[in-house]
């Protein structure tokens, strides 16, 4: 697993990891500005390019938000990473100096798009990505997750589950998808609390709805049982969500995607883009870190 991991974090040449131990959160801000100004005008540039099709719609704002199964699918296809968008890079470079180097950790119910929506946010920043699934599975020499619970048991799984947070957590600029069921051990909340921790809110219905679209052969604690594939994962998700829904609140950013669809008009959640859903992450993570930052700073110093 080290070697796996080591092989794809990719520092920027002019990173010193070595100076984000023991730094006050805004040490590194200006010193980085000019540089990251550069490379953030590049990718402007290119996304000047692309079609975004937020502006291409016209769609009236309602307080309704539906949870459809059209295009359901759309973020669990975990390679499909859409092109840039002037906005999101706009506010990842705003938030970026905020981050200072600290990693993002994405939590979340299964099927919320963790991995997608991930990818999408560490390209733009230049971060390294990594799913903990896929590291577990290249550490079991290519054995499936479902695999894994099948011949080892759910137990087994969490510790190498915790293992990965472990050596992920003592690096820097990373975006990190979990798995669903992450949160329910505190050891790992020690580990991602290093970082800054985002949750992916999900309506069950839209869940199972995107769970039921793409199968239930990958989901362990899913496809053993039988009948209609969206009564089942919604029964399913429904007793997950009640084992674990209060751990997801441990998060120190929360992502709504009834919130976002709200504020964007949009009358189904299956409408939003993995784009629209960082935007919003970016805002919720800068404004945990405001936050943060502010209580930080010693009342003499304002």
């Amino acid at each position: 697993m080290e070697a796996a991991i080591a092989q794809r974090v990719q520092y920027p040449s002019w990173v010193d990891c070595r100076k984000f131990e023991g730094k006050p959160l805004g040490s590194l801000r200006y010193s980085q500005r000019v540089k990251e100004d550069k490379r953030f005008r590049g990718l402007v540039a290119l996304a000047h390019l692309q079609p975004d099709r937020r502006y291409d719609q016209r769609r009236s704002v309602s307080s309704e938000v539906s949870c459809s199964d059209n295009n359901s699918s759309a973020l669990l296809e975990a390679g499909s990473v859409h092109p840039f968008d002037e906005d999101l890079i706009l506010k990842a470079k705003e938030v970026r100096p905020y981050l200072n180097g600290r990693s993002m950790y994405l939590v979340g119910m299964m099927g919320s798009g963790k991995t997608t929506v991930g990818k999408l946010m560490s390209k733009v920043l230049g971060y390294s990505f990594f799913d903990c699934d896929t590291l577990i599975e290249e550490a079991m020499n290519g054995t499936s997750v479902a695999e894994i619970f099948e011949h080892h048991g759910e137990s087994f799984f969490r510790g190498k589950e915790t293992d990965a947070l472990k050596k992920l957590s003592s690096m820097y600029q990373l975006v990190v998808s979990t798995g669903g069921g992450a949160v329910i051990r505190p050891i790992n909340w020690k580990y991602m609390n290093k970082g800054v921790s985002i949750w992916l809110d999900v309506p069950l219905e839209a869940l199972a709805h995107r769970i039921a679209a793409v199968g239930t052969d990958s989901r362990p604690l899913l496809h053993d049982e039988s009948g209609d594939a969206y009564t089942v994962a919604f029964k399913r998700l429904s007793t997950i969500w009640d084992e674990r829904g209060e751990a997801y609140t441990n998060a120190n950013a929360r992502v709504s995607l009834e919130s976002i669809a709200v504020k964007l008009g949009y009358k189904d959640v299956s409408d939003l883009t993995p784009t629209e859903i960082a935007i919003e992450a970016f805002e919720q993570v800068q404004s945990f870190l405001e936050k943060e930052e502010t209580v930080e700073i010693p009342d003499g110093d304002l």
